[in-house]
């Protein structure tokens, strides 16, 4: 608990950095209008200016959302369905000891569906509706309002280009799934020991004050056409989340996702404790198969998590989806040979392990960077979390049984800092964008990475530390409540039996 307490003080040093402010320019200047006096202009004015509102409503009709990429979309959330249902359960599942396997698929499969369900109740409007800073309101509560009585269709969600929507709905069925998987990949970090209602319950806690807030802080702005010019910048910037007035960059979830459920699980490998004979007896993974097949299944469904984000069928799911290819190969291989190198052999669980890495690290820079700095990111990637399930995990001394922190933390904190070097047009990235107005990039002269790099740095710390507190708070009272553990004999016995009365395999 020393080493927890320790941590969460690094992390509030990372708060006192000062970031740097994205910087949002725009000259306006307004043309002069000579004003006629005569009596036959008076009296023409009304109607010239009713003929001209008239002609900019038939020249600006209502949005109608892009059928290409409200189409990839759609698949996009099948794919992030089914790399968490039945990706990660198998990859899960297949790490753990053959009397717990039904344990940890239902806790994963269970938890998907809860958060799915609360996201449509209320999670969805406190995490993507105007609010404050750090939270959103109540307007879509049980999805109120999707569906524009007024207009007879379904309500626009903005995507990253002017005039260019898909409809909410999608929108809001494409982050349920985030959602699910962040909440699913946390019980990786105490399973083989967890009580099932306690997961239960702290996903509820967890989701509602951890995840929510954070993706609100990191994702929620006003869109692109909201900036018509350079008068009402300020004004759009102050309504959108924390974190993402700071500038900081995250394309899929470096912190939302990855670091968010990092936190949460390594608190929750202290608080509840080492497994029964945990450095004693042998806890080999009982088939390496089924997480050979669940890592594939999460490279092939990671495609929709990452170029998904972009939210349009273009040239950023594009570069997405290359990165997330070349970024998790780049680690598969590095993870390898660094297992080489320091066990004299490359196992089956070290390549699954780096292709996972590679995914988590490219994630908040799957559109942000360019192809080489991808490579590097999941080279990195690949050496650092090898390190993170070794080396760091010795020094914290958790029981965190399926390495969470180890690759999700490690990996996540890496490719966020690295976003900041690699987004950089100097090194091959894109940019970013400097002015929403005329949806201009920062020019190489002028993309400061020390300065993107401190802001990046200053949002894995609000992370970190925000996701800590909710972690502690909620497995305590989950605790009180409930009780986070099952009893030794139950443990001894595995939880497929005690905890769901059937077994993954007949004897």
């Amino acid at each position: 608990m020393r080493k927890l307490i320790a941590s969460l003080a690094l992390g509030l040093t990372v708060l006192g950095f000062a970031g740097a402010a994205f910087a949002q320019e725009a000259a306006a200047s307004a043309p002069a209008v000579a004003a006629a006096a005569s009596e036959v202009a008076a009296a023409v004015a009304p109607a010239a200016s009713a003929a001209a509102d008239a002609a900019s409503a038939v020249a600006a009709p209502a949005p109608v959302p892009n059928k290409g990429d409200t189409a990839w979309m759609m698949v996009s959330t099948l794919l992030v369905i089914l790399m968490t249902v039945p990706g990660l359960a198998l990859f899960y599942g297949g790490l753990v000891r053959s009397k717990n396997m039904l344990s940890v698929l239902m806790q994963v499969m269970v938890t998907f569906s809860m958060i799915v369900v609360l996201w449509v109740i209320y999670g969805y409007s406190l995490a993507f509706t105007e609010g404050n800073a750090f939270i959103g309101g109540f307007d879509r509560l049980f999805m109120k309002g999707i569906w524009d009585n007024a207009a007879g269709t379904f309500a626009n969600a903005a995507t990253f280009s002017k005039g260019v929507y898909i409809p909410e709905i999608v929108f809001a069925a494409f982050q349920a799934t985030f959602a699910g998987i962040t909440c699913a990949l946390i019980v990786g970090a105490f399973a083989e020991r967890a009580r099932f209602s306690a997961v239960l319950l702290f996903m509820v806690l967890w989701f509602t004050f951890s995840y929510a807030p954070i993706a609100h802080m990191v994702w929620f702005w006003m869109g692109p056409d909201a900036y018509t010019g350079a008068e009402v910048v300020d004004a759009m910037n102050a309504k959108a989340g924390y974190i993402w007035q700071m500038g900081a960059l995250d394309f899929a979830g470096g912190t939302v996702v990855h670091i968010n459920a990092a936190v949460a699980g390594l608190v929750g490998a202290f608080m509840i404790g080492k497994r029964i004979g945990y450095g004693k007896e042998a806890m080999a993974p009982h088939s390496l198969t089924l997480t050979m097949v669940g890592s594939a299944l999460l490279w092939v469904g990671w495609f929709g998590f990452n170029a998904g984000s972009a939210l349009e069928a273009n040239g950023f799911a594009a570069l997405a989806f290359m990165n997330t290819f070349v970024a998790t190969a780049a680690a598969v291989l590095a993870w390898s040979v660094g297992e080489a190198l320091h066990k004299g052999k490359a196992s089956m669980l070290g390549a699954a392990s780096g292709a996972v890495a590679g995914l988590v690290a490219i994630t908040p820079a799957a559109g942000n960077v360019g192809i080489g700095g991808a490579l590097i990111i999941g080279v990195l990637a690949g050496f650092a979390c090898l390190w993170g399930v070794t080396g760091l995990k010795k020094l914290l001394g958790a029981d965190d049984t399926l390495d969470v922190f180890g690759v999700h933390g490690v990996g996540g904190i890496l490719g966020a800092l690295l976003t900041g070097v690699f987004n950089s047009p100097n090194l091959g990235g894109p940019s970013a964008v400097g002015d929403w107005v005329t949806v201009g990039m920062i020019a190489p002269d002028a993309y400061s990475i020390a300065s993107q790099v401190l802001v990046q740095a200053k949002a894995v710390g609000i992370t970190v530390v925000w996701s800590a507190i909710v972690s502690i708070i909620s497995f305590k009272v989950v605790d009180l409540v409930i009780g986070l553990r099952v009893p030794e004999d139950e443990e001894r016995e595995g939880l497929d039996i005690t905890s769901h009365g059937e077994t993954a395999y007949n004897k």
